[in-house]
């Protein structure tokens, strides 16, 4: 049997209001997350989308992470778009290696159980 192990996140955000103080401007919220800027715009991964309750959401992969994540938010195409209002915590994991991205994806999926993925889902 092969061991893997998910790395450790290199982001983490958290859905939040921004707390303004004096002479700071406005950042605006995407779905509740003013944190986007943090993910990185030029490597790939993947990514996990959490509820309040810490239960994984969705899985997905990306050449370039900040621009897929914000899709999910913002397209009418997402496998999410019925529950973005769910999506509370959004943890990023860098990847560079194409097929490392692939088999940290299917295997978050099976493993953790996310809830609205269809592909890839090897459990019923």
């Amino acid at each position: 049997m092969i061991k893997i192990e998910l790395p450790k996140p290199d982001v983490v955000i958290y859905q939040r209001k921004q707390e303004l103080k004096d002479g700071e401007v406005p950042i605006p919220s995407i779905n509740g997350f003013i944190d986007l800027h943090k993910i990185t715009r030029e490597n790939g991964g993947f990514f996990l989308f959490y509820n309040k309750d810490n239960e994984v959401l969705f899985v997905g992969k990306a050449r370039k992470l900040r621009q897929r994540i914000k899709k999910h938010f913002e397209d009418n195409v997402s496998p999410i778009k019925k529950y973005r209002d769910e999506v509370y915590k959004i943890e990023v994991y860098e990847v560079e290696d194409p097929m490392e991205r692939e088999i940290y994806e299917t295997y978050a999926i099976n493993f953790l159980r996310a809830k609205y993925n269809i592909d890839k889902v090897f459990y019923q």
